[in-house]
């Protein structure tokens, strides 16, 4: 099958991610799987985000969390629980029969983890001594019924993560929305170099059954937000609805408080398919490519002498560089092919090594980010890596943010805001009257008069002064928020 990208991501990046995810792409997923809605993670996929896995796993441990595994079905009787959690059955897929046998009551697939799990917090949180508790659940599925679906982006069965955690206080509960920001920062911005803003939703916008809701935002490339995490403030209304209480310092009784945290690890990785590949594939950060090296030698001759030499020297480069993810390309396609191939697949660095390299005791080497050519000595190579990478992922990381920084905008009046959703698209920030429910009136209208978009929240723990005047209601501004059209 040929492969390659046949639209430019700036022109038209719905099929280029389309393209880039499929066959004749990076070969990420197949979409050929006989249930609508659902895909197959392809081995490319799946070692990227066993890495992703990885360093939510290792940051989240280090913050005291513990692992944890639940089933995959819950009760009727449990989703329903939570009066507002409640909403989330009409996306819910259900088992009700077992066999040929009609189930005397129905189970659901899981939509999310808080009716699963806080059944059994009631039977393991009984004193402040128990407290805090925290647990996460890893490499799980979950189960929604999307009504469109997108490669990593929205889908009926996605890659899951998930924090579930419970307090004495509530001022223990909004320290760990801190926590949760701060394992962002480093896993999403340090390590993939995605640049987002942690916003906290406006009180319309919460998650089901919480106080508050906290999100990380980045923007794809058509000029739509995408959340990539989510952390829930969710008071006492998950223990009251599940009886988590536990017997104070002071000997009474008292409702625990919890707090979630779900970073998005199908919408990250899809985020940073979107953000970092150009028109030639993914490109990818070192630490969390399938392939971080990829070691092509070049044979021109016929003389069997000089290949075997350049194959020797190869070999022994792979051995040199073996504590890295490192392959040597020994099929019999060209080398043309080949560096489109690994392009494709965002390998950062390719070594190449031909006769006149060999004669040189050097190596040819290029970077995904670069359409230079390094030339770099044989024994200098293996203490060159780190470097190399480093520069890689500057170079990711840099686009990234101009990219990111140059798609927010400023505006005070509706049309503003929408003469720029038009043209520019990205986030708008703007004054608005209120984030209290009394301000949804503003954000329904915002959103029928711009043909869809949102109010976002505004930042969290860093709130704009506003000036001026609500852009839709004309009264005083008493925050700042950000506003953009949504996946």
């Amino acid at each position: 099958m040929t492969k390659g990208i046949t639209v430019k991501k700036a022109e038209n990046f719905s099929e280029w991610y389309t393209q880039i995810c499929g066959e004749t792409g990076a070969q990420l997923v197949d979409l050929r799987y006989d249930v609508q809605g659902f895909l197959v993670h392809r081995p490319w996929s799946m070692q990227a985000f066993k890495k992703i896995y990885e360093f939510f796993e290792e940051e989240v441990e280090k913050d005291g969390h513990e692992p944890m595994l639940f089933p995959t079905i819950i009760p009727e009787e449990h989703l329903l629980k939570e009066k507002e959690h409640a909403g989330f059955t009409p996306d819910v897929y259900w088992v009700e029969t077992a066999g040929t046998k009609k189930m005397d009551k129905r189970w659901a697939l899981r939509p999310t983890g808080e009716t699963q799990i806080y059944p059994i917090y009631h039977y393991w949180i009984r004193s402040y001594k128990d407290l805090p508790f925290k647990g996460y659940q890893s490499r799980i599925t979950t189960f929604r019924n999307e009504m469109t679906t997108r490669p990593f982006l929205r889908g009926r069965e996605f890659m899951f993560f998930e924090t579930h955690n419970v307090y004495e206080t509530h001022e223990q509960a909004k320290e760990q929305i801190k926590k949760d920001l701060e394992i962002m920062q480093k896993v999403i911005r340090d390590k993939l170099k995605i640049p987002f803003l942690f916003l906290q939703r406006p009180k319309w916008d919460v998650f089901k059954g919480a106080n508050e809701t906290f999100t990380s935002d980045s923007i794809l490339p058509d000029g739509k937000r995408i959340q990539v995490s989510s952390t829930h403030d969710l008071g006492t209304n998950f223990s009251k609805a599940f009886d988590i209480k536990f017997t104070g310092r002071d000997s009474k009784e008292h409702y625990a408080y919890q707090t979630c945290f779900g970073p998005g690890i199908w919408r990250i990785f899809g985020t940073l398919i979107a953000i970092h590949g150009d028109d030639q594939g993914l490109m990818l950060p070192f630490c969390v490519a399938p392939l971080q090296i990829v070691i092509v030698p070049i044979l021109f001759s016929k003389d069997e002498k000089q290949n075997n030499a350049i194959l020797k020297e190869c070999e022994k480069l792979l051995n040199e560089l073996k504590d890295y993810k490192v392959s040597l390309d020994l099929s019999d396609r060209s080398a043309g092919f080949k560096f489109n191939e690994w392009e494709m697949k965002g390998v950062p660095i390719r070594i190449e090594l031909g006769p006149r390299d060999l004669e040189k005791k050097q190596a040819t080497v290029s970077l995904r980010t670069s359409k230079e050519k390094l030339n770099i000595k044989l024994t200098d190579l293996k203490k060159k890596i780190s470097e190399l990478a480093e520069l890689n992922d500057k170079k990711l990381e840099d686009t990234a943010n101009k990219y990111f920084k140059g798609n927010i905008k400023d505006a005070s009046t509706l049309s503003e805001i929408k003469k720029i959703i038009e043209t520019h698209k990205g986030f708008v920030r703007t004054p608005f009257c209120s984030v209290a429910m009394e301000g949804k009136t503003c954000a329904d209208k915002l959103k029928a008069e711009t043909g869809g978009v949102d109010v976002c929240g505004y930042l969290f723990e860093k709130q704009e002064k506003p000036t001026g005047n609500c852009p839709v209601c004309k009264k005083k501004a008493t925050i700042v928020v950000y506003v953009a059209k949504s996946v």
